[in-house]
């Protein structure tokens, strides 16, 4: 866990002030308002979408370019280990 995370969980478990954080990790307080502002809107789009990670799109002309790259590969490495000579 990074430092930004761990100071961030300090400061929504509210034990000890920002200021007291910020003398402690050597930061600066306003950075601390922003990385527990961070962590609490992530919490909330976590929970808001089910705990799911959103779903990559790709477009069918990448997938057909792929799947093409595949193929070429798979004939040159029949080609190549056909032609090893031992």
């Amino acid at each position: 866990m990074g430092q930004a995370t761990r100071v961030a969980l300090e400061a929504v478990k509210g034990e000890r002030t920002v200021s007291e954080l910020a003398v402690e990790y050597g930061v600066h307080p306003t950075m601390i308002h922003q990385w527990k502002k961070a962590l609490l809107d992530g919490a909330a789009d976590i929970f808001e979408r089910g705990g799911r990670k959103p779903v990559a799109e790709v477009d069918e002309e990448t997938v057909r370019s792929l799947h093409a790259k595949i193929g070429e590969l798979a004939v040159a490495n029949d080609f190549l280990s056909q032609n090893i000579t031992c």
